[in-house]
């Protein structure tokens, strides 16, 4: 019969009380395929003992607290697993800025496009920043326009979130990525 160690270990993040850290005089024991049962802490700590695994309180707050028979090591190593996992499939939005200027070419502004729809593709979200320089204030209307483009032609992808306002001398905007189906 393989040895198997009874410690009392400390507790971890999630403040689960483990073996001897236990302190209710009697516990309600949920072993595996047998339902549940009340028992002393000595009598539920002496079955954890014979079956080589650990008693863990996974309801404290009951009366009396829960506890179930298991490998904690594994139990934990399952635990941090399964956290590992969602944060992987989790994806934090960013806001990516686009800089453009009144006197963009047609070339830039394709360029510029392709950058905003491959964004809001990943589910990014784009900010427009167009900034006037020098004189070219005299005419805000022809950054607007470049600013209502972007916003049409990435209509498919994406909703806008803040629609374009001047201040001071640059025009801004946020695009949204549509959500997916």
């Amino acid at each position: 019969m393989k040895k198997k160690r009874f410690s009392n270990r400390k507790n971890d993040e999630n403040q689960l009380r483990i073996n001897n850290q236990i302190r209710a005089p009697e516990v309600r024991l949920v072993i595996e395929g047998q339902g549940a049962k009340i028992v002393s802490i000595q009598e539920a700590l002496r079955i954890a003992e014979e079956m080589g695994l650990d008693l863990v309180e996974v309801s404290p707050n009951q009366d009396p607290p829960v506890c179930k028979i298991m490998d904690y090591g594994k139990w934990k190593f399952e635990q941090n697993k399964k956290k590992k996992e969602q944060q992987k499939k989790q994806h934090i939005i960013e806001v990516k800025e686009l800089k453009l200027t009144p006197q963009i070419g047609e070339h830039d502004y394709q360029i510029k496009l392709k950058k905003a729809i491959e964004f809001l593709e990943e589910g990014n979200k784009v900010k427009i920043n167009l900034r006037f320089k020098g004189r070219q204030l005299a005419h805000p209307e022809l950054g607007m326009e470049i600013v209502n483009r972007i916003i049409n032609d990435t209509s498919e992808y994406g909703n806008v979130e803040v629609p374009p306002k001047l201040d001071g001398r640059i025009i801004n905007a946020v695009i949204a990525p549509k959500p997916k189906k």
